[in-house]
């Protein structure tokens, strides 16, 4: 039987109600015929706009489902898929309220800031669907304090046998010993670090170092064997962080926007039953 994931929770439940209430706003939209034309302070303006706050705060509720680990409200599963069914309805809903009228006010920010949250959302959702998948594929079956142990032995390994090797060869490996995996902020987000001590310590090995004695060479070809090894590690744990860094800085966008909307969709409803 095949599992269902969060798009396809309960045969779609969340898109058909999403479609349902989508195709409703419209029907109503395209019948209504204000004396104005279209726009938030007639009679379906005033529904659709607080449908859509009912539906901002609901959406904005599942921060505190995701967090309530004893609640029994439905799973997390559930909420996830509503929240993005729900969230692109949000979008025509939100519009339709507008009449498609803008200016330079509340009102059209806590329009825009709603797009944008729900751009943000839909970013966040294409990462979180696929980069799962491909962090667990990087570490390839281990966890990431295996591959640091193993990482550790083969430095602990190579550190004596340096030892018995050329001055220039001991001081590249103990300089690769501090090395980070990245050397800069942006390195995460592609997954390499150019700077990478391994990587030249593994050229250095391989290149061939002249005026080697037989005991040296051995060395060297061993060397060589553990570094190749240490770098396909790092490179592994590169691949894992550069995924999960794509998957948690939309965090640091679609949370703030959230927050923002809140607050324009405050002074949105606030401006218009004080004003209006």
């Amino acid at each position: 039987m095949k599992q269902s994931t969060l798009l396809s929770y309960r045969r779609r439940l969340y898109l058909k109600m999403a479609l349902v209430l989508m195709l409703l706003a419209l029907v109503a939209y395209l019948v209504h015929e204000p004396p104005l034309g279209p726009n938030g302070g007639t009679w379906l303006g005033y529904t659709l706009g607080t449908l859509g706050a009912l539906l901002i705060l609901w959406l904005t509720a599942y921060g505190l489902r995701k967090r309530a680990y004893g609640s029994t409200l439905g799973t997390l599963k559930g909420w996830l898929s509503a929240h993005v069914y729900l969230g692109a309805a949000l979008v025509v809903i939100a519009t339709l309220h507008t009449g498609f009228e803008f200016g330079w006010n509340v009102h059209t920010l806590a329009y825009v800031l709603t797009l944008a949250v729900v751009a943000s959302g839909f970013w966040g959702l294409y990462f979180y669907l696929r980069n799962p998948a491909r962090m667990n594929t990087a570490l390839q079956g281990e966890t990431l304090e295996q591959h640091l142990l193993a990482i550790t032995a083969i430095d602990n390994d190579c550190r004596g046998l340096a030892m018995n090797h050329q001055d220039h060869v001991n001081q590249a490996l103990v300089a690769s010993l501090d090395n980070p995996l990245f050397t800069g902020f942006w390195q995460q987000f592609r997954g390499r670090n150019p700077r990478c001590r391994t990587a030249a310590l593994t050229a250095l090995l391989g290149g061939g170092i002249p005026d080697m004695t037989e005991e040296q060479a051995r060395i060297n070809a061993e060397l060589y064997r553990l570094q190749l090894q240490k770098l396909s590690r790092l490179n592994r744990l590169r691949s894992y962080m550069r995924h999960k860094a794509w998957l948690d800085i939309w965090l640091l966008l679609h949370v703030p926007l959230a927050i923002g909307l809140l607050a324009a969709l405050t002074a949105h409803i606030v401006s218009v039953f004080y004003f209006w």
